[in-house]
């Protein structure tokens, strides 16, 4: 299955359970807690299922944050993309670090 029709699916998930309409701020918090699943995973050197799990996790709580705030993630995905497309920097300390910021 490809990633429109799994956000289609997540969206769909989300408003069969009225999540769409709840507090973002609620919704902030949940991704805080998979982006510490995520964390703690890395640290610990979980298997990879135990990374994938709490990446697809934190896909679905952006997907339905953007459904509360009313904008749609394709349209997030787009712009930062658009913003990355032709960036320039290059890896200090293992980490990409964009042209703008070496200066």
């Amino acid at each position: 299955m490809n990633l429109d029709d799994l956000t289609g699916l997540i969206k769909v998930w989300a408003i069969d359970r009225g999540l769409n309409t709840t507090d973002p701020s609620k919704q902030m918090l949940k991704l805080a807690e998979e982006h510490g699943e995520l964390a703690a995973s890395l640290a610990k050197g979980r298997k990879k299922a135990k990374v994938k799990d709490a990446v697809g996790d934190m896909y679905v709580v952006l997907t339905i944050l953007c459904m509360q705030l009313g904008i749609d993630i394709e349209d997030c995905i787009e712009a930062a993309y658009e913003d990355i497309a032709d960036r320039k920097g290059k890896m200090v300390n293992g980490v990409f670090v964009k042209e703008s910021d070496l200066q």
